[in-house]
C-alpha cells in the first residue's frame, strides 16, 4: 500500500481560457457566415472617459480580443466626460455601428446609471439596458412574444459568464426542463453590485436555485420558492451581516461566488464545504490558495469567458436588427 501524498489535492483549478474556447470557436465561425452582410466583421465601439489604468487595460484587451476574432473594434477617447452623453447619440445613430460599451466608472455616481440607459438598447452588448435588465429579474428571456423565440433577451457579459462557467462544471441538470436546471442547487454570492452580484443572483434563483447574496450590510436570500412555485425569483431579507450569518448560509452551499475588488479580501476557507465549486470574478484574488484543498472546482477568474460573451451578445444584436428589418412587426 502507498503512503498517502502530502501534496495531492482534491479538486481542479479550471482556468477560463479553457471554458472559453468553444464559444469563441462558435463566435468566429458565426462572424465568417455574416460577411454577406458585415464584410468588415461587426463594428464594436467602446468609450474610454476615464484615467483608470484597469479601464484602460480592458480596453486594450477588448481590441485585440475581438479584432482577433474578426471583429472591427474602435475606442473613442473622451477627454471632457460632459461630452460622453452626445457621443453615445452619435453612436447610437451611426448605422455603421453595430455594439456599444462604456468602460465605467466615468463619473462614479448616479450618472453613470443614467448614462448605461443612454446606449440604445439595439446596440447594448453589456446588456444593462432597462429592458433587457427587466426581463432578467423578471425572468423573461426573449424580446418578442414567447411563442415566436426569434428575439432573445441581452444579459449582462459577467453574470452571463459565471452561469457559463457554471454550465461547464456540469452544475446545471441538462435532464431537467430549461429554466429549471439548477433546482436543489444552493450558490453563496459575496457580491450585490447592480452590474454584477445582483443580477447573477436573480439569474441564477430563476434558474431554480437558492441563493445566498452577501453584502457588507446584510444578507438575502433569492428564490423561486418551495418547489418553484413563482415564474420569477423572490428576495427575502435574512438580516445584518455577520460572520455567524454567512457560515451557516455556507455550510452546505454547492457553489460560492466571490467578486469582492479588493487585495485585503479573502474569502474564509473554513466555510467551504468539502466538494464545493468555487469561482472568483474579481479581478483580485479573493481565495487564498488552500481553495484548493476543498474545492472540488476552483476557477480564479472569469475574464476571457466575460469577453466572449460580450462579443456573443454582438453577434446576437445584429442577428436582431436583421430580423427586426426583415421583420417589422416582431417588435
Amino acid at each position: 500500500m502507498s503512503a498517502p501524498n502530502p501534496q495531492a489535492k482534491p479538486g481542479l483549478t479550471i482556468l477560463a481560457s479553457k471554458i472559453s474556447k468553444p464559444y469563441i470557436e462558435d463566435i468566429e465561425r458565426e462572424v465568417q457566415e455574416l460577411k454577406s452582410i458585415r464584410p468588415d466583421g461587426p463594428v464594436l465601439v467602446g468609450f474610454l472617459a476615464n484615467n483608470d489604468p484597469a479601464a484602460e487595460m480592458y480596453a486594450n484587451w477588448t481590441k485585440k480580443t475581438s479584432e482577433s476574432m474578426g471583429f472591427k473594434y474602435e475606442l473613442r477617447r473622451i477627454d471632457d466626460k460632459d461630452f460622453l452623453e452626445e457621443a453615445i447619440i452619435e453612436a447610437n445613430n451611426d448605422d455603421k455601428v453595430d455594439g456599444i460599451m462604456v468602460y465605467f466608472p466615468v463619473f462614479g455616481n448616479a450618472q453613470d446609471q443614467y448614462l448605461q440607459q443612454v446606449v440604445s438598447r439595439d446596440k447594448d452588448v453589456e446588456g444593462l439596458n432597462h429592458v433587457y435588465y427587466q426581463n432578467l429579474y423578471h425572468n423573461i428571456r426573449y424580446l418578442d412574444d414567447e411563442k415566436d423565440k426569434k428575439l432573445k433577451s441581452i444579459l449582462p457579459c459577467t453574470p452571463l459568464a459565471v452561469v457559463k462557467v457554471m454550465e461547464y462544471l456540469k452544475l446545471y441538470n441538462t435532464l431537467l426542463p430549461m429554466g429549471n436546471r439548477m433546482y436543489g442547487k444552493k450558490c453563496v454570492i459575496i457580491n450585490r453590485s447592480e452590474i454584477v452580484g445582483r443580477p447573477l443572483a436573480a439569474l441564477l434563483a430563476n434558474d431554480g436555485a437558492t441563493v445566498f447574496s452577501i453584502d457588507i450590510d446584510n444578507i438575502q436570500k433569492f428564490t423561486r420558492g418551495e418547489k418553484l412555485k413563482y415564474k420569477k425569483h423572490h428576495v427575502e431579507d435574512l438580516g445584518k451581516f455577520s460572520d455567524e450569518l454567512l457560515k451557516e448560509c455556507c455550510k452546505d452551499a454547492d457553489v460560492i461566488i466571490t467578486g469582492v475588488p479588493g487585495d485585503s479580501y479573502k474569502f474564509p476557507t473554513q466555510y467551504i464545504k468539502d466538494g464545493a465549486v468555487c469561482i472568483n470574478f474579481s479581478s483580485n484574488k479573493n481565495f487564498s490558495d488552500e481553495v484548493k484543498e476543498k474545492a472540488s472546482f476552483y476557477v480564479p477568474s472569469t475574464g476571457k469567458v466575460t469577453i466572449a460573451m460580450l462579443l456573443r451578445n454582438l453577434l446576437r444584436l445584429v442577428k436582431n436588427r436583421e430580423y427586426i428589418k426583415a421583420h417589422p412587426e416582431a417588435v
